[in-house]
């Protein structure tokens, strides 16, 4: 997925400068509190970490609960059956498709209807038994990583195209994420982060939370919805779902700092990484002063592309690369 803050591009740094810190000794319990789509917290699950994820958005928490939390192997009997399902136009079509007179078109009727059918029996495999927790997991997340692919927008959902894009006319079809081999007792959180570092403890901290104004719970709102499936009240030209239950305290200038202070202070992990970049909520002397509270401070940097959409959306920035820092605490 083309998500924002996604560290897909920059894994090499990630992992190359955690091992120069801790070392090569992958056994012990590293927690990434702001997942995503699970592209770090995989990685080192790959390298032998047990893995604690976690996220408060739910799309991600079913995201990682697959990654994170399945390991090998998993029955996809069920695949091809749910690719070659008869259309229903459910929830996703009668609020998010241009045919159905919802004035929205986030995916083309076809597409739209394709999705209820495979999100539907989904919930109906599940609740029959046909279907343990692994293989629901799996499958959704799947369903969510998939659609995506084919949404009529600019990379998030805080608008649609007016015309149907290219790639959104694509017939949908469900792909299969991999299945990751690792450590069988990883754990999967669908939590504030605040809340969840004073009731967990581990070897490695990895922190990702969100760099400025831009709330998550309204960018990918579409995805919640689908993940979820509990036919929401929606508001607005968009469909927006209610969100305040979601809103990140790191979204805003006046709340980033004490929130991002009681996220380290309550912290029971040896080492802790703070991905930030040049241009956050949080100017970089304020990181580091408020890491250097707790124990020894240190700081590595590379620069990168800033995220597609900040392009697409004709921000005025004076340059398409930003510096990503990487924020170390031993505590």
């Amino acid at each position: 997925m083309n998500y924002i803050g996604s560290k897909y591009s920059l894994m090499n740094f990630i992992t190359e400068t955690v091992t120069s810190v801790v070392g090569t000794d992958n056994n012990g319990i590293f927690a990434d509190l702001f997942a995503g789509t699970g592209v770090v917290g995989s990685t080192f699950k790959r390298m032998g970490y047990t893995v604690i994820s976690n996220d408060i958005q739910y799309y991600s928490y079913v995201i990682n609960r697959h990654l994170i939390g399945n390991t090998p192997p998993i029955d996809i009997s069920n695949f091809e059956y749910l690719n070659n399902l008869p259309d229903v136009q459910g929830f996703i079509y009668k609020n998010y498709c241009a045919g159905s007179g919802s004035g929205r078109n986030y995916f083309t009727d076809k597409n739209g209807m394709k999705c209820d059918a495979v999100r539907i029996e989904l919930d109906t495999l599940k609740n029959s038994n046909k279907i343990d927790c692994a293989q629901y997991y799996y499958l959704l997340a799947s369903l969510i990583n998939s659609i995506d692919k084919y949404a009529n927008t600019a990379s998030v959902y805080g608008a649609f195209l007016k015309n149907i894009k290219k790639s959104a006319k694509e017939t949908f079809m469900l792909e299969l994420l991999p299945i990751i081999d690792g450590a069988s007792d990883c754990k999967v959180y669908n939590n504030n982060a605040n809340d969840l570092v004073r009731n967990i403890r581990g070897d490695i901290l990895y922190l990702d939370p969100p760099y400025n104004a831009r709330q998550y719970c309204t960018n990918y709102h579409v995805l919640e919805t689908i993940a979820k499936y509990d036919a929401p009240q929606l508001r607005g030209k968009t469909g927006l779902r209610e969100y305040s239950a979601q809103k990140s305290k790191y979204c805003s200038s006046r709340t980033v700092k004490k929130e991002f202070d009681d996220l380290i202070k309550y912290a029971k992990f040896k080492y802790i990484f703070l991905s930030y970049n040049n241009e956050g909520l949080m100017p970089f002397e304020d990181i580091k002063s408020i890491m250097e509270r707790y124990g020894k401070y240190e700081v590595f940097s590379t620069e990168y592309h800033r995220f597609k959409s900040d392009n697409d959306e004709n921000r005025n920035h004076k340059t398409n690369k930003t510096t990503e820092y990487l924020h170390c605490l031993i505590k």
